[in-house]
């Protein structure tokens, strides 16, 4: 028997309702990927209200690493919210929010003493991080780069890349945002070695302390080691490297946005680790708390100190329920026998990946980082012409086969893949034999 139990067509009546009262109630603007709803979950399992049991391969959008209701954590949730539920950080202390942040500060892969703040979601995150990183040089300036997704916030917004889906309408965004190509290799341009590509890359970041903003105004770069919306895209290791030398001799802040690509998602607890690079800041959310909303920033002590009394904070910053599941999934992930397991998950996806690429001229990409890992979809491999209506359609065969996948990408043309840490290998060739099915039948009709 396999995970997968279909005991009605996707989406069965009761997801219907449900989702047509959410569409009469909410704002259009909440995003909406799959039209079923769901009941309950474990593990990498869900199941509908409809009662179809499925395969989770977005896991809330990299959220759940430990999986769906862990038990220890559910535990911890249950006799946290019987003691306190409530304070507020800034009216008083509570032991959970403390042990969280001396975890971040153990874990960090940041040399010296370090410090954190607890926030509310990956957007307050890196908004957070450039308050500090300004607070810090005196400076306005941050340098972002193509492809880059960093929030939707009005700050975080400025910062993002891709326009249509995310700014489109929304402006003025903030300004003193200057915004340098990002080598993605998979587009290295005709004629170019990926090699010279990435110097090229580097020499526009050079040319911008010339041609767009002097270094001595820049306070910060920042930088995702993975690309996460902009399509699963690691960092070249030289461009990441010599923008580590041009923070060093400029006295410019180095973040690394880690709320997607972090805890244990590449094999490593964060994907700056594969590097041998270390950030001055580093923004952490998403899998962070288990799914709860609960985001960090953690580095340099006298980096973090730089904000006055009361410039960082909020009333839900920090809340313990999100502090306790916190400290049980960065106990849980950081042990070298679940980022083993992160590692071998990764890699039993690639290899499934890439069969998928060699029986179908559809993919015409596989990449990433350890289990975080896309496929490219395109009309043409040469050309690599965006294919994103065919990233829509298998995404959508998968889920009425019972497999949950959603999409990024610069163009909206990548599947990508961000199972919980906690599925089996049974689960993993279940899901999968299900992804090749939904891009043969969406090949064959192309």
């Amino acid at each position: 028997m396999g995970t997968i139990n279909l005991v009605i067509d996707i989406p069965g009546p009761k997801s219907q309702a449900i989702v047509a009262r959410r569409e009469a109630a909410v704002s259009r603007g909440a995003g909406k990927l799959t039209p079923i709803a769901i009941a309950h979950a474990q593990g990498a399992a869900v199941t509908d209200v409809d009662g179809n049991t499925l395969i989770d391969l977005a896991g809330g959008i990299g959220a759940l690493a430990v999986g769906h209701c862990p038990p220890q954590i559910v535990q911890a949730l249950q006799q946290q919210a019987a003691e306190l539920i409530h304070m507020c950080a800034i009216v008083a202390t509570y032991e959970p929010y403390v042990r969280v942040c001396e975890l971040l500060n153990e874990v960090a892969p940041i040399a010296g003493e370090k410090k954190s703040i607890l926030v509310n979601s990956g957007a307050e995150a890196v908004e957070a991080a450039v308050k500090i990183a300004r607070a810090y040089t005196g400076r306005q300036a941050i340098i972002v780069f193509e492809g880059a997704y960093h929030g939707r916030t009005n700050m975080t917004m400025a910062m993002t890349s891709k326009y249509a889906l995310f700014k489109k309408g929304f402006g003025p965004f903030a300004p003193e945002v200057y915004r340098l190509p990002f080598p993605n290799l998979y587009r290295t341009p005709s004629g170019m070695t990926q090699e010279e590509y990435v110097e090229w890359s580097i020499a526009q970041l050079e040319n911008a302390f010339i041609a767009q903003v002097d270094p001595s105004a820049v306070a910060a770069i920042v930088i995702e080691p993975v690309q996460g919306e902009g399509g699963f895209l690691p960092t070249p290791p030289r461009f990441l490297q010599r923008i580590r030398e041009l923070c060093d001799e400029y006295g410019i802040i180095m973040i690394a946005d880690e709320i997607q690509s972090g805890f244990g998602r590449t094999g490593k607890l964060f994907a700056i680790e594969h590097y041998g690079v270390q950030p001055d800041l580093m923004t952490t959310a998403k899998s962070l708390a288990a799914g709860m909303p609960l985001a960090a920033v953690t580095g340099r002590a006298e980096v973090m100190d730089a904000p006055h009394p009361g410039g960082l904070g909020g009333t839900y910053s920090g809340n313990p329920l999100a502090c306790v599941a916190a400290i049980n999934a960065i106990e849980t992930i950081r042990q070298p026998s679940f980022l083993q397991r992160a590692e071998a998950v990764g890699q039993r996806l690639r290899q499934h990946l890439e069969r998928i690429q060699a029986d179908n001229a559809l993919i015409g990409d596989v990449r990433g980082l350890g289990s975080m890992l896309v496929m490219e979809l395109v009309l043409d491999r040469e050309l690599k012409t965006p294919a994103p209506e065919q990233t829509l359609q298998v995404s959508a065969e998968a889920l009425k086969r019972g497999v949950i996948v959603i999409r990024a990408g610069l163009y909206s043309n990548c599947i990508r893949f961000l199972p919980p840490l906690t599925i089996t290998d049974a689960q993993i060739d279940e899901a999968m034999s299900v992804v090749a099915e939904a891009v043969a039948a969406v090949q064959s009709g192309a």
